[in-house]
């Protein structure tokens, strides 16, 4: 079974706190999810692989450890994903970057595909997916099946904040995907929104309605 991550540090719990207000206004959102998205991607990637070189400091020689061999690929869910994607760059700014398209459907709150661009060497990459929510998993899982189909066999999914009806349809659905969040809320509401929440993630990143 996957493992659950919850980064609860405190400045994560601080700016998610800012980012829940409902004054709080699309650019500070922004902001924030891009911070904590960089905190997050300290603990995402913790134990990726490293190699040892030789490099000479000002003073002498010496050996160092650098990341090995293909390193990371972000992939956001489009569109509140992209919000992540550059607290990651800024940690790891040679990280190749997918995209895939998803929207729910308003009525059967399933998600649709309309799009997806991966890089052509993913399959040798770790794979993060971001989204902001994780409400009822639907997109997270199909997202994490076409990168399957693709080849990808390292896959971490990270979200800001999940409902656990959302976090048990990815355990169940992909075993092998740990899933890494700031926050697990109460539960869905019937229109599949995340109770407290911070509401449609999209339309508060873009400033849309």
């Amino acid at each position: 079974m996957s493992q659950l991550h919850i980064i609860n540090h405190p400045m994560i719990q601080h700016k998610l706190t800012i980012m829940r207000d409902k004054e709080t206004g699309s650019k500070d959102f922004r902001e924030l999810l891009k911070e904590i998205s960089l905190l997050m991607g300290y603990e995402v990637t913790r134990d990726i692989p490293l190699e040892e070189v030789d490099i000479e400091t000002p003073i002498c020689p010496t050996k160092g450890r650098i990341v090995s061999g293909r390193k990371l690929a972000i992939v956001p869910i489009l569109r509140a994903g992209m919000g992540m994607v550059e607290g990651l760059h800024e940690l790891v700014p040679v990280a190749k970057v997918g995209h895939i398209g998803l929207y729910r459907n308003e009525e059967t709150h399933e998600p649709v595909v309309y799009y997806c661009k991966l890089p052509e060497d993913i399959q040798e990459r770790m794979v993060i997916v971001t989204d902001p929510m994780l409400a009822t998993g639907g997109s997270a899982c199909d997202a994490l099946t076409m990168l399957k189909k693709a080849g990808c066999s390292n896959i971490r999914l990270m979200c800001l904040v999940g409902a656990p009806e959302g976090i048990e349809k990815v355990r169940m659905s992909h075993p092998d995907v740990d899933i890494y969040l700031a926050a697990v809320d109460d539960h869905l509401n019937e229109n599949a929104y995340i109770v407290p929440g911070l509401g449609d993630a999209g339309d508060r990143i873009f400033g849309t309605k």
